[in-house]
């Protein structure tokens, strides 16, 4: 049993939480020290024990908490969770009407009401994500949620609280009939594979698919296509469907080779007729100003943060870097696919990022289209790190 601690809010960050912002952080609270158990329920007041919000203690990179309610008579019980995840399923209906799609996120965290808890759809499969131990004391609610208000053939978890702030290995199988792994979903008609049972990852991010969708339909057709920080090649299987002539995937992880060979294969790709390189892809971009090797595109899709043996990179600090090498092998009329899921900063900055380092390079460029979340990435505009994708089509 969860019990309830009050803690007080400091005068200068009551007005944030009044005007709606989720994330309960340390610095915002005076009687921090009384929060002890992760799943504990805090009751948020002012200095005057004026009732703020309701949430729950979990601690997670970004705070320490989320607010869920605002009603003070609101119970977190089995009827609060089965209310905001029907509420989550009914937004996504169209979604399980798509025969072409056959994968998409059915809760987004905050954005539908319970920050630090994220439901992936694959084929008849539901994963839950638990991103602190205070959101998984709740785990029966969530379960026992999903269990009356969906059919699935399985319930998949992953544990992302370790000690370390890093994924827990698990085989993750909670509930329904074990997959056999990968399954092949659809998405947009392209297929895929998906692992629910290894890693942290499952093969591809959900909330690139319009960006996808119109690399294949849009600008793909005839062209090279250079897919850097490639993970598994979904971006490259995109671009090949859709009619490049050649497609080039860079990525230093070791899997990414297998992986990026199995994405094309299961749709009907020749993948040998494609360049799959495991490299540091600041080392290969020095390799290709070299040889003078030029792309008609290319994509940069890199983690906020990433570390190898000569590089650390961050997207707030070196996204600008990162577009000075990609600008030196992107031919004349070229495009250069900008995308991050950096949260720390937003479109506008991103933008800036964008101009400051093609003024440098004393190039000019077009910005052709914008892409942020897709509409299941359901996020809440009084929470606006939670809107962290930001995609920039620029022609050079």
């Amino acid at each position: 049993m969860t019990t309830e601690v009050s803690v007080k809010v400091k005068s200068t960050f009551i007005s944030k939480f009044n005007k709606g912002y989720p994330l309960i952080f340390k610095e915002a609270l005076i009687n921090v020290n009384d929060l002890q158990v992760e799943g504990d329920l805090v009751k948020l007041v002012d200095e005057k024990n004026r009732f703020i919000g309701k949430g729950y203690y979990g601690k997670q990179n970004k705070g320490i908490g989320w607010i869920l309610t605002r009603n003070e008579n609101d119970q977190i019980n089995q009827i609060f969770f089965d209310k905001k995840l029907a509420a989550a399923l009914n937004h996504r209906q169209q979604f399980y009407h798509d025969t072409e799609t056959t994968a998409f996120r059915v809760f987004n965290g905050e954005g539908d009401g319970i920050g630090g808890l994220t439901i992936d759809y694959f084929d008849g499969y539901y994963l839950i994500n638990w991103y602190s131990k205070g959101i998984y004391q709740f785990k029966e609610y969530v379960i026992e949620s999903l269990n009356k208000l969906v059919e699935y053939k399985a319930i998949y978890q992953k544990k992302r609280f370790a000690i370390d702030g890093k994924y827990i290995e698990e085989d993750g199988f909670v509930i329904g009939e074990r997959g056999q792994f990968p399954i092949i979903i659809k998405e947009n008609g392209i297929n895929f594979f998906i692992y629910l049972d290894e890693g942290a990852m499952v093969g591809i991010f959900l909330d690139q698919r319009e960006v996808r969708k119109i690399i294949k339909e849009k600008y793909a057709q005839g062209k090279t296509v250079l897919n850097a920080f490639s993970y598994t090649g979904a971006f490259s299987v995109a671009a090949a469907l859709g009619g490049a002539l050649k497609t080039t995937s860079v990525d230093l992880a070791n899997r990414s080779l297998g992986k990026t060979i199995e994405q094309f294969s299961v749709n009907g790709i020749d993948y040998e007729e494609q360049d799959i390189i495991v490299e540091d892809v600041f080392h290969y971009f020095k390799y290709a100003i070299k040889k003078e090797q030029k792309f008609d595109m290319v994509i940069l899709d890199p983690p906020s943060f990433a570390r190898s043996k000569k590089y650390t990179f961050s997207a707030a600090k070196d996204y600008k870097y990162l577009l000075k090498e990609a600008i030196k092998i992107t031919e004349d009329n070229g495009v250069i696919v900008a995308s991050t899921n950096a949260s720390t900063f937003d479109m506008n900055q991103f933008k800036g990022f964008i101009a400051t380092a093609f003024k440098e390079m004393n190039r000019t460029y077009k910005s052709l289209e914008e892409f942020s979340l897709p509409k299941d990435f359901k996020t809440m505009k009084e929470f606006r790190e939670g809107d962290y994708l930001k995609v920039v089509f620029i022609k050079i």
